[in-house]
């Protein structure tokens, strides 16, 4: 498939990628994935992401934030370093932030306090979200859906949810970003019916590498996702589209610059 792809989400920070950062960019390059965004999951990893930005040879933007796992490391003293981080142009989202109660690395009074503070700095300075949703979308939309007029753009990272979760978050103007958790037989296929019901103004698309790797049969042997097979998950996305592939693609890609504020 050709085009040009925007993977929002993608662990660089991970020592699996880290470790061969260059030559994982170049592929990525080399496959269309023209266009990353690290993802920053505490204030350690948010620096980090900023420093793989800065040091590239290639043009990379990242997030900042605290991931709803590591919320107890939040406090007063790291947010305000947290929120210092976005006087560099090259953090564009605020995040990953949000709720996981699949298994309370953190404990949810902890996830609940984190998650309120990105909320509020985010309507405070109109930063887009980037946020993660498990088990949790009760309290979740709970605490958003009073706010959701007055938030910024923000997207639901790797949306593995119901449809009725999905439509909750539509009706909030919510972007959707999805992984290869389409291509998981065990526990995604029913993302395969519901690929259609988003809106193309509101379709994202992502790796979250090196998690969540497509079980398709040409990667069984790799342990490792990596951003260069987005276009294998782009590949599954448009087969479950009305539109022509081309159209869903271009449309992927625009509403990403759209949503961290790019020009093209």
């Amino acid at each position: 498939m050709k085009g040009k792809y925007f993977d929002i989400g993608v662990n660089l920070t991970h020592p699996s990628l880290f470790k061969d950062l260059e030559n994982i960019l170049r592929k990525s390059f080399e496959n269309g994935v023209d266009k990353l965004s690290i993802t920053g999951t505490d204030l350690e990893e948010s620096i980090k992401a900023i420093e793989i930005c800065e040091q590239s040879s290639f043009d990379l933007i990242c997030t900042a934030g605290i991931h709803p796992h590591q919320a107890k490391t939040f406090n007063n003293e790291t947010f305000s370093e947290i929120k210092k981080l976005f006087k560099n142009d090259k953090v564009k989202a605020l995040g990953e932030t949000g709720l996981d109660f699949h298994r309370n690395y953190s404990t949810p009074d902890q996830q609940q306090i984190s998650f309120e503070a990105h909320l509020e700095f985010s309507i405070e300075e109109k930063i887009p979200l980037f946020l993660h949703v498990r088990d949790s979308h009760k309290k979740f939309m709970e605490m958003v859906k009073p706010i959701s007029d007055k938030l910024p753009d923000k997207v639901i990272h790797c949306f593995t949810g119901t449809k009725d979760e999905l439509f909750d978050y539509l009706n909030m103007d919510f972007y959707i970003g999805i992984t290869g958790w389409v291509l998981d037989e065990r526990r995604g296929f029913h993302l395969k019916e519901l690929i259609n019901e988003i809106p193309l103004n509101r379709l994202m698309i992502e790796t979250d590498a090196p998690y969540l790797i497509p079980r398709i049969p040409e990667l069984k042997n790799k342990r490792t996702n990596k951003p260069e097979y987005l276009p294998i998950i782009c590949k599954e996305i448009c087969k479950n589209r009305k539109e022509h592939e081309d159209e869903v693609i271009d449309s992927m890609y625009m509403n990403s610059m759209n949503f961290f504020r790019l020009e093209c």
